[in-house]
């Protein structure tokens, strides 16, 4: 498992994190720096038709080495991590043979990742855990997947008595910042399917997910001095507040799961003059979806027309977007992906965890594209922040997973 660990860490201590205010693709240049040491690498391990376009999307393939027709596969994953928490100067940490405690991930500011509130590191008791050092996220979303891809092409190339078909890979920017698929040429790439190594832990198999939209309402206000504000100031960021408290309670991502949709605020922004606020809206439901869309504007013009008089024009603008889709509707008709990966997993005594993502892959998009893409675990816990961490165990098993499917797309009837 040392190669794993070696391969993984030269990858995360390379800051990638996006930027969702640039209008470039990458939206970082430092993302070149990951992108053009993972073309070297591919070429070094032996792959083929190893290529990165202008915009550093990342496509390699290992020929298929068996004579009859077999499908054409793909990998995929992002290597840009969130900017929701620093990804500069990650230093990871090895814990090997975890004991079950408490792990101190920075002794200086008494930053803890503890069983007691991680539950899910008690899975893990007696592994190799590689964690943050408490002041940066891992980047495990989604590095340990490309970890575990390029690990499996080599192991494949090593061991050409394992029969498999052509089988593509490919390596996206942006995808913490909802790009990942924007300019992913589904033709190129030339895959009858394809699977993302994006997941968390342990035997996750996921084909559906959020549909998806964001929304930037922004409030007007008009600032007088306080003192003489009677009747005249029209404080923007009380409107902003007013607005947040006719959202349906109950319904944020702390207080959701399953397949249970929310309304996300995660910005905030104001003066007296103007307030910005931006959100999130998802639901696993198209019906909902829509009703939801619908009470972001329904509110909006609720609050306009108690202030129409006042203010003399729309005091409250909303604008709504659409980001992705749910996949369920792109891979149902091809749901025998699925079954070759749940397949995969049974034979490696790995208990498939089935469920939806709450939240989105590239996998979503791709499958809108012509790609149906499910999503399979790249094994880390806790990504975007600093108590992130991932078991070495876990890469290995996923990395086992790609080398399965393979084997199974060549030879369907090992099944």
């Amino acid at each position: 498992m040392q190669h794993i660990i070696d391969r993984f860490i030269s990858y995360v201590v390379i800051d990638t994190e996006s930027d969702s205010n640039s209008q470039t693709t990458p939206s970082t240049k430092k993302q070149w720096d990951l992108a053009n040491k993972l073309v070297e690498e591919l070429k070094s391990i032996g792959m083929k038709d190893v290529t990165i376009d202008k915009k550093a999307y990342i496509m390699a393939t290992l020929p298929s080495n068996v004579d009859h027709k077999v499908p054409t596969i793909g990998f995929i994953s992002h290597f840009d991590t969130s900017p929701d928490f620093s990804g500069a100067n990650v230093k990871p940490q090895i814990v090997p043979n975890y004991d079950g405690g408490d792990i101190v991930l920075n002794a200086e500011q008494n930053i803890i990742l503890s069983p007691k509130y991680f539950k899910d590191l008690l899975q893990y008791k007696g592994q190799t855990l590689i964690t943050t050092d408490g002041t940066t996220l891992l980047g495990a979303d989604d590095k340990a997947g490309i970890t575990e891809i390029v690990t499996a092409m080599e192991f494949l190339i090593n061991n050409p008595e394992i029969e498999h078909g052509k089988i593509r890979v490919g390596f996206t920017p942006d995808e913490e910042i909802g790009r990942g698929a924007h300019h992913f040429d589904v033709e190129k790439f030339g895959c009858d399917w394809a699977y993302t190594m994006d997941g968390s832990q342990v035997g996750e198999l996921e084909y559906e997910n959020f549909n998806a939209a964001g929304a930037k309402i922004t409030f007007k206000g008009k600032s007088v001095h306080p003192g003489y504000a009677k009747d005249k100031m029209i404080n923007s960021m009380l409107i902003a507040n007013d607005f947040i408290n006719e959202l349906p309670k109950g319904e944020t991502p702390q207080e959701t799961r399953g397949y249970e949709g929310f309304f996300h605020v995660h910005h905030l922004k104001g003066s007296i003059e103007e307030t910005v606020l931006e959100l999130i809206i998802r639901d696993h439901n198209k019906k909902k979806f829509e009703k939801r869309k619908e009470l972001i504007d329904k509110i909006a013009k609720k609050i306009n027309k108690k202030f129409a008089k006042k203010f003399g024009e729309d005091i409250v603008i909303a604008e709504v977007k659409d980001q992705y889709y749910n996949m369920k509707e792109k891979v149902l008709p091809v749901k025998h992906i699925v079954d070759t990966a749940e397949t995969a997993m049974k034979q490696l005594k790995i208990k498939p965890l089935i469920k939806p993502i709450r939240g989105g892959t590239d996998g979503c998009q791709l499958s809108y594209k012509g790609l149906p893409c499910p999503n399979i675990f790249a094994g880390g816990h806790n990504f975007h922040g600093k108590y992130e961490y991932v078991p070495v165990e876990s890469m290995q098993k996923a990395v086992d997973v790609i080398v399965k499917i393979a084997e199974l797309t060549a030879n369907p009837i090992i099944k």
